[in-house]
């Protein structure tokens, strides 16, 4: 061979292996530890598991500071409400304490595909990898004590037995249903120690001596055989190494579909963590070709993947938007599980678990999130069982925060008066179905259900169902009910019409301020009418005076000491003026200033929010993170856009934090946003092209994305007021058309 060619080749195999690096580094960049301390709420948790899979792993203890850990479960079964099956190493002799004592560790490393630990209280080192129902530890034990595993149940009823001279069985029974695990061990069970109480029985399992204890094992809803099968279809082979390339390579190709240049390392540590956090819900608990659901209580024979927990107050507004664009397919699995819940139980659900529906917060979100899809053209699911569902739920369901069931007659009132009706201060309850705690939460319920009716209007024209489009679309005008001009506040209103007072609309509520809106106040709740902002903002006195609100939402005082106000709103954190980073119904309000004729303060205000509350450390994330739901607003406003109205399929444009972002789209194209002069002070569009044509719009529509092409900025260090504030332009506000004419609108 000539050297010349010898020469050749060698320099491309190395440009192969050159970007074959390039192409598999993004988890460098991801650190489950981010946001491990929460301000005042949950912090998040360092979680091991695939992607939308079964088997999610973390240390259970209080929070990333404190040095102790109490267990291992061998998966959660809902993200932040519960465990099953607690795993811990031991050394040594067995005392009373060793059954429940936590253990200190060192050296602790993190990565959605890999964990290892060191215990300080015995010489032990353990790791994890996870496979999708299935997942492996590895122990290593170091001297001559005794060697042991810990195994326990978690929530009380259940047991744990040795089914083998090399394997573990057990069920646990949680919320109405069980859950077993099956296991095996490298190395022989030599004894067991059991111990026994009213309501469980936990073990102790001494091992033969050996450095390292591998110890994998399948979960299932289904038995104890299938949870045998499930280990044995994923993890067939001894080999820890093995389990976590596999792993590794999944993520990677995974959080590799969106690829970022420029920003801070700190920046990519943010955004790739918030991605990776994304992937955690919702779960697919299909176990080859078969799965346990709780909303009928039967096993069902099914090919298709079947997904639960999601907590949709949350995720609707960004989580599942965003997964819209990355996993549309998976979206569309996930919307008919939905419609399979409905079919098995009566209802549609609202958080879908996988021990059934829990009714929290408040809204037919499964409207919203469905419309989304539908005119995003995600459809491969049963849409008129879908609809008959969510028509159900607004129709014949009780609209009450925290509760399931029938109407009652605070529905009848509802559904005849247009407005959820508050009580007087200091009135008592007269509707038992109430929940105690969480109380009526009048405005907020009606907010939540116009927009909720929006959606559904949207999807009745686009099924010819045109009786319901339009009691549909005038029930999505029910917010101007609770909107008083002559104060410019959503205020609560009493059975007789009458507005309530007095009324704080910085405080007043009780305790999260249930009694009128949802875990926030008026300030926030002004601005929770996203499917009508042009009727909104009438309603404020026109867009002059809706802008100075909104500008005055980040700068108005508390009205008091923040320790007053925590104490009864712990969750309104990441406060800017009376404007709450750390909650959920903020997170558009920032974007409205697009609408307003003022794109650039929607650049100003998203890059000083990100600069401030979502960083690279362990205090980052400001509120209750809840498995992905603000980590995707996180990813959609780094990369430079998000969704406002979900049902209307377009992106407001933010402020890009990297010079470039490339989203791999499915159907094999690529969609890029190059924002030439990024930086953390040129954070102004001076200019935009899409696709080389002058773009003067500060919104996109979805299949300006997922046809591919590319939109390009031009940043600077300071406003360009002119760019994109075209009254024709603003992003569309579809109400004032009726559905229709927001059906078959070229948008």
């Amino acid at each position: 061979m000539k050297t010349g060619f010898k020469f050749l080749i060698i320099i491309l195999l190395m440009s192969v292996k050159s970007y074959a690096q390039q192409a598999q580094n993004v988890l460098q960049y991801v650190d489950p530890t981010i946001g491990g301390v929460g301000h005042l709420l949950e912090p998040t948790r360092p979680t091991m598991h695939m992607p939308n899979s079964m088997i999610r792993v973390y240390p259970v203890r209080k929070d990333q500071l404190d040095d102790q850990i109490s267990y291992f479960p061998l998966t959660m079964y809902s993200h932040r409400i519960g465990n099953v099956f607690a795993m811990m190493p031991h050394s040594g002799e067995i005392t009373a304490k060793s059954w429940t004592a936590p253990q200190t560790y060192d050296l602790e490393k993190t990565s959605p595909y890999y964990y290892s630990v060191n215990f300080e209280d015995f010489p032990v080192k353990l790791e994890f990898s996870p496979s999708e129902r299935s997942g492996s530890y590895r122990i290593k034990f170091s001297g001559n004590s005794a060697k042991y595993l810990r195994m326990g149940i978690v929530n009380k009823v259940g047991e744990i037995f040795t089914s083998g001279k090399r394997s573990v069985s057990g069920k646990e029974t949680f919320n109405g249903m069980q859950a077993y695990f099956y296991a095996e061990l490298n190395t022989d069970i030599i004894d067991t120690q059991y111990k026994t109480t009213a309501d469980r029985k936990d073990l102790f399992i001494k091992l033969n001596p050996q450095s390292a204890v591998e110890f994998r094992y399948g979960i299932s809803f289904i038995s104890i055989a299938q949870a045998k099968e499930n280990l044995q279809k994923e993890i067939p082979n001894w080999g820890f190494e093995q389990v976590k390339t596999k792993a590794q390579n999944t993520w990677e190709k995974t959080l590799g579909q969106v690829s970022v240049k420029g920003g801070t390392l700190g920046e990519k540590r943010a955004f790739y963590t918030a991605l990776y956090r994304t992937y955690e819900r919702m779960i697919n608990i299909n176990e080859y070709g078969k799965y346990y659901s709780a909303y009928d209580h039967q096993i069902h024979q099914d090919n298709r993947p079947f997904y639960v927990d999601n907590w949709i107050w949350d995720s609707y507004l960004a989580h599942q938007p965003l997964h819209m664009i990355l996993n549309p397919a998976k979206q569309s699995d996930m919307i008919e599980s939905y419609v399979k819940m409905y079919q098995q139980s009566g209802w549609m659900p609202s958080f879908a678990l996988v021990f059934g529906d829990n009714p929290c917060m408040t809204g037919n979100h499964a409207a919203s999130w469905i419309t989304d899809a539908w005119f995003k053209d995600i459809r491969n699911y049963n849409i008129n069982d879908a609809y008959k569902g969510l028509k159900k739920n607004s129709t014949e369901a009780t609209l009450l925060p925290w509760r399931n069931g029938p109407a009652t007659e605070l529905d009848n009132f509802y559904a005849k008066n247009g407005y959820f009706p508050a009580l007087k201060p200091g009135a008592k309850e007269t509707v038992e179905q109430v929940h105690d705690f969480e109380k009526r939460q009048a405005v907020a319920v009606t907010l939540g259900e116009s927009y909720g009716d929006w959606c559904l209007a949207q999807l009745a024209v686009s099924l010819g169902k045109k009786d319901d489009s339009e009691l549909f679309l005038k029930k999505a005008g029910n917010y101007k009910n609770v909107f008083r001009q002559d104060k410019g506040y959503m205020w609560p209103k009493d059975s007789e019409g009458k507005w309530i007072e007095p009324f704080d609309p910085k405080f007043s509520g009780g305790q999260g301020g249930r009694e009128y809106f949802t875990e926030n106040n008026a300030y926030t709740y002004d601005w929770d009418v996203k499917h009508d902002l042009k009727g909104l903002f009438a309603l404020m006195g026109g867009k002059i005076k809706a802008e100075g609100k909104l500008d005055n939402l980040f700068r108005e005082n508390l009205g008091r000491s923040k320790y007053e106000l925590w104490n009864t709103f712990p969750d309104a954190t990441g406060l800017v003026g009376q404007f709450s980073m750390g909650n959920e119904p903020s997170f558009h309000i920032p974007y409205l200033y697009n609408y307003l004729g003022s794109p650039w303060k929607t650049q100003k205000r998203i890059r000083m929010l990100l600069d401030t509350w979502f960083t690279d450390n362990q205090f980052s994330i400001p509120g209750d993170e809840d498995g992905g739901g603000m980590s995707a607003f996180v990813v959609f406003s780094m990369m430079g856009f998000y969704p406002v109205t979900p049902g209307i399929p377009v992106y407001n444009i933010g402020s890009p934090v990297f010079k470039e972002v490339t989203i791999k789209l499915p159907n094999g194209k690529t969609f890029k946003m190059i924002a030439n002069n990024a930086s953390a002070t040129a954070k102004y569009i001076q200019s935009a092209r899409l696709n080389g044509v002058v773009w003067n719009k500060p919104w996109f529509k979805h299949t300006d994305l997922v046809n591919g092409g590319v939109l390009e900025f031009v940043m600077g260090e300071t406003p360009n007021r002119n760019w994109g504030n075209i009254e024709q332009d603003a992003p569309p506000s579809e109400m004032t058309l009726s559905p229709k004419d927001y059906v078959t609108a070229k948008l």
